[in-house]
């Protein structure tokens, strides 16, 4: 579980996961002002924010014990050079005049230099919880984690439940590929249309049940008050005086149970035609369907108070108006759809391509007891992300990965991730040098 404002978007922290709150972060990322910072603070804003993506599940003293100031880089050189020379020419006239002077005009600076600072946080790419994140089989270095003490993964063939284990070159490591759909899948939409139609029922059923206990109750009042008053005038009685509208029948109580689980089977199928993505709809076909759904509501929650055929015309008029519209949008959705040809008038192409069709569905099935979305999709945001540092070897099919070096830094290039410039690399490599 994550901290609260961990993703905080007031005082932003770059974090190594795929979160799209992370991303809008990435995406506004800029140098920090330094112009009114002491050299102090400069170093420690820029070992705040870069530890924030760098390590931020490591604790500092580790972190420190791990921290050296020896940067690995590779500088290319010229075969044929080392070829003919054993190096001896580099010192030939050294101190004698005979070497020529410098020509400033033809350095060309900030070329092809050589990115160390951004080699400070190297150490931490060896660590096992990181490189699965850099693999692409986690979402983020915390999931990473998480999948390492949950014995998901192992490192030459054995299960290492330790996410600080150090990799050598030559390691390889693999990750359950039931967890690695499940971290680099799109989330599974929790099913709660059961839950809330079912508590959706027992509240319509309780409010009517109420309504209808209250009717009656305050019928027996009248008729108790109206008894009352007739035995206290001790007089002839009179005709009773006739209502402008006639009286409600109550009906046997059973039917009209039956008539309220009819109501709420119609409400669920024009909840489902409501929320149905599938079928294309007008706006002006989703306001009837509303409308009816209202309709059908009301009549629910004053099942006590009307009468047995004014709720079977109700009934009626709502089912037939649902069918009118749910038969025009099928018969305009039904027109454009093409029918497949049986296997015997299909060319070869067209076979072939059926074929790959249904091994892409049985390799990709719907299956609703994974934690995952099925069929599998990428998770949102993913793309953003989606690279791999030249020091691991990939096979996404099998879930498996190579540490094959350790990560270097070469003119114009280093090979350890950070979303940082260089500047503020440099003032945390100068923070963790203790030189202050």
């Amino acid at each position: 579980m994550t901290r609260k404002r961990f993703h905080g978007l007031k005082r932003v922290k770059i974090r190594a996961t795929w979160n799209k709150y992370n991303l809008f972060n990435l995406s506004r990322l800029k140098a920090p002002r330094t112009n009114f910072m002491t050299y102090y603070q400069q170093k420690w804003s820029a070992k705040s924010i870069t530890r924030a993506y760098h390590g931020e599940h490591i604790r500092e003293g580790q972190w420190e014990r791990m921290f050296t100031p020896l940067l690995n880089s590779v500088i290319p050189m010229d075969h044929r050079y080392l070829a003919e020379h054993d190096g001896s020419e580099q010192a030939a006239g050294r101190g004698s005049g005979l070497e020529k002077p410098m020509d400033l005009n033809k350095i060309a600076f900030g070329r092809n230099q050589v990115p160390y600072m951004h080699m400070t946080y190297a150490p931490i790419e060896r660590r096992l919880d990181t490189a699965i994140f850099r693999a692409l089989f986690a979402s983020s270095v915390r999931q990473a984690r998480q999948f390492v003490i949950h014995g998901q993964v192992k490192v030459n063939g054995k299960k290492i439940p330790y996410p600080g284990y150090l990799l050598n070159p030559g390691d390889m490591f693999q990750v359950e590929p039931d967890r690695v759909l499940f971290a680099t899948g799109a989330p599974k939409i929790k099913v709660k249309a059961q839950a809330e139609k079912l508590r959706y029922e027992r509240r319509i059923s309780r409010q009517s049940n109420i309504t209808r206990d209250a009717a009656l109750a305050r019928r027996a009042e009248r008729r108790r008050a109206k008894e009352a008053k007739e035995l206290a005038d001790d007089t002839i009685e009179l005709a009773p005086r006739q209502p402008k509208s006639a009286p409600i029948e109550l009906g046997d109580p059973e039917v009209r149970k039956l008539r309220q689980k009819e109501f709420l089977k119609l409400i669920r199928q024009i909840e489902d035609r409501i929320g149905n993505k599938k079928v294309r709809r007008t706006g002006k076909r989703k306001q009837e369907l509303r409308v009816l759904l209202r309709r059908a509501k009301a009549n629910v929650i004053f099942i006590g108070r009307k009468s047995l055929q004014e709720l079977d015309t109700e009934m009626k008029e709502i089912t037939q108006e649902l069918l009118g519209i749910t038969e025009e949008v099928e018969s305009a959705d039904k027109a454009p759809v093409k029918r497949l040809k049986p296997e015997s008038e299909m060319s070869d192409k067209q076979k072939e391509a059926l074929k790959r069709a249904i091994a892409r569905i049985r390799e990709n099935p719907a299956d609703t007891t994974k934690p995952y979305a099925t069929p599998w999709r990428p998770r949102p945001y993913m793309s953003a992300f989606a690279f791999i540092p030249r020091y691991l070897e990939v096979n996404h099919n099998i879930c498996s990965a190579v540490y094959l070096r350790h990560p270097v830094a070469r003119p114009g290039l280093a090979e350890v991730p950070t979303p940082f410039p260089a500047e503020t690399q440099q003032l945390a490599f100068n923070w963790y040098l203790r030189r202050r």
